[in-house]
C-alpha cells in the first residue's frame, strides 16, 4: 500500500496532482490519497474531492480518495505528505499585496513584505504539521509546495527532527520549457544547471544534447526575436540586453522584482487600478475554476487551471515522488539541505539546486562558488530568509523588523517599520506568536 496525504487538499491545484498520480500508476501504485483541509475550506474540499473521485473513477484504477478535516487521522502511517496550504486564504494574500503598495513598495506573494508575512503566518502551522508527522508517520517524506517554499523548507530543517523534507517549485520546469521553445526542440533534450534559492534561482549553464548552449540561449533572450522566460503570474517585461549579457547567466522570472524594481512597481500600480492586485485576479480565477469543478460531468483536469499560475506542479511533485519510490537516480531541481553544494551558504540551509533523486532523497550536485555577479544578491536574500524564520518561530518584533529592513525591495528602515506595523495589525488573527 502506498498512502499519500495532501494537506490543503481543497486547493485548486489538487486536480493536477491527481492527474499526475493517475498517469504514473503503473510505476507508482498509489492506493490511498487523503485530501485534508480545515473547516473554512470544507466546501472547496468537497468540490475538488468529488472531482478527484470522478477522475479516478474514469481511470478505472483502484485508488481510494479520502476527504478529511482531521489531519491526525489522515497522517497515520502515511508514506508521503504534501503541503499546499495558504494560511489566511486569499484574503490574506490580498493584504500582503495591497498594503506595501501604499508605501511605494512592491506587493508580491513571495517576495518583499508579502513574502515575509506569508512566511510569518505559514511557518508555525507547518511546524505543527511536522510535530504530528514525527508522531504519526515518522518515516514519511514531506514534499512542500507551500510558498515561500525555500524558507518553509529551511524552517523544517532547522526547527524539527524531520530531515526527509523537500521543497518544490514549478519555476525550474517552466524555465526549461521556455528554453526548449526558444531552441525549437523537445524539452527532454534540454538540461539546465540551476543554482540559488527558491524564486531566486539562476540558470548557470544550459545544455542541448549534452553540448553547452548557454551563449546561444542568452543571444536569443537578448536578440531581436526576444525569446521569453516567463510565468503566468509575473509581468513579462523585456530585459535590457546589455544587462543580461553582462550578467552571463539566465535570470528567472522573479528576478524582475529585483533588477527591474521601478518598472515592476509601476506595472503593479497600473494593474491595481484596472483589475486589483494579483491576488484579487486569482480569487476570481479560483471562483471560476471551482464553478467548473462543480460540474458532475467533469472528470478531467480542466485546461483553464494553467491560467492559475501553478501549471506543471503535478509533473514536478509526482515525478519527485516517483523518483524517490523507484530510486530512479534522475536529476531534478528541488529545495533541499545545501550540504556544501553552494559555497558560502551554511550546510544546514536550504538551497534550490539540481539533485540526483534516490530512494534516500536528493543528493545535491556541487556548484561551488556562485558567479560574483549573482552571489551578493543570493547572500542578501539568504540573510532575509534566516531572519524571517527566527521571527516566525519566536514572535520577536525586532527580528521581523530586521528581516523587513534587510529585504532589498524595502527602501529604508523607516518604511520597513511602517509596513511592518500595519501588516502585523492586519494579520493579527494569524500571528498569535506576536500578540505579546
Amino acid at each position: 500500500m502506498l498512502k499519500i496525504v495532501t494537506i490543503g487538499g481543497g486547493s485548486s491545484y489538487t486536480p493536477e496532482l491527481i492527474e499526475g498520480f493517475i498517469k504514473r500508476y503503473d510505476e507508482l501504485p498509489v492506493t490511498d490519497i487523503w485530501l485534508v483541509d480545515i473547516e473554512e475550506g470544507r466546501e472547496k474540499l468537497e468540490i475538488v474531492g468529488s472531482l478527484a473521485k470522478r477522475m479516478v473513477e474514469k481511470s478505472g484504477l483502484p485508488i481510494k480518495i479520502h476527504l478529511s478535516l482531521n489531519r491526525r487521522e489522515a497522517l497515520k502511517n502515511a508514506d508521503f505528505v504534501t503541503t499546499q496550504i495558504r494560511v489566511g486564504l486569499l484574503d490574506a494574500r490580498i493584504k500582503d499585496e495591497r498594503i506595501p503598495l501604499k508605501y511605494g513598495v512592491i506587493g508580491q506573494e513571495t517576495n518583499g513584505p508579502g513574502g515575509l508575512f506569508k512566511a510569518l503566518r505559514t511557518i508555525p502551522v507547518i511546524l505543527e504539521i511536522c510535530k504530528d508527522m514525527e508522531e504519526l508517520c515518522p518515516n514519511a517524506w514531506l514534499i512542500n509546495f507551500t510558498n515561500p517554499a525555500g524558507i518553509v523548507t529551511e524552517a523544517v530543517l532547522r526547527h524539527t527532527s524531520i530531515k526527509k523534507v523537500i521543497g518544490l517549485c514549478n519555476l525550474p520546469i517552466h524555465t526549461k520549457i521556455n528554453i526548449a521553445e526558444m531552441l525549437g526542440v523537445e524539452r527532454e533534450r534540454v538540461q539546465v544547471q540551476f543554482a540559488g534559492l527558491n524564486h531566486m534561482v539562476y540558470g548557470l549553464n544550459v545544455y542541448l544534447d549534452g553540448a553547452n548552449v548557454t551563449k546561444k540561449v542568452l543571444d536569443i533572450l537578448t536578440g531581436d526575436t526576444k525569446g521569453a522566460i516567463d510565468m503566468n503570474n509575473i509581468p513579462d517585461l523585456d530585459w535590457e540586453p546589455e544587462f543580461i549579457r553582462a550578467l552571463g547567466v539566465l535570470p528567472c522570472s522573479y528576478h524582475r522584482y529585483y533588477y527591474q524594481t521601478q518598472k515592476m512597481l509601476e506595472e503593479e500600480l497600473e494593474a491595481y487600478k484596472k483589475n486589483g492586485v494579483r491576488a484579487e485576479v486569482v480569487k476570481q480565477l479560483e471562483g471560476d475554476l471551482f464553478e467548473l469543478y462543480k460540474d458532475p460531468n467533469l472528470d478531467i483536469k480542466p485546461p483553464q487551471l494553467e491560467k492559475r499560475g501553478g501549471a506543471y506542479y503535478s509533473d514536478a511533485a509526482c515525478s519527485l515522488i516517483d523518483s524517490i519510490y523507484n530510486d530512479r537516480g534522475d536529476i531534478q531541481t528541488v529545495n533541499t539541505q545545501n550540504n556544501g553544494a553552494i559555497a558560502g551558504i551554511p550546510n544546514e540551509s536550504a538551497v534550490e539546486v539540481n539533485c540526483v533523486i534516490t530512494k534516500n532523497g536528493p543528493i545535491p550536485l556541487t556548484v561551488g562558488e556562485l558567479p560574483i555577479a549573482v552571489n551578493g544578491l543570493i547572500q542578501q536574500i539568504k540573510s532575509f530568509e534566516r531572519t524571517t524564520i527566527e521571527a516566525a518561530v519566536t514572535g520577536d518584533y525586532h527580528k521581523a523588523l530586521l528581516a523587513m529592513s534587510i529585504n532589498p525591495l524595502v527602501p529604508s528602515d523607516t518604511v520597513a517599520k511602517q509596513i511592518l506595523d500595519e501588516m502585523l495589525e492586519a494579520h493579527k488573527e494569524y500571528l498569535p506568536q506576536f500578540q505579546h
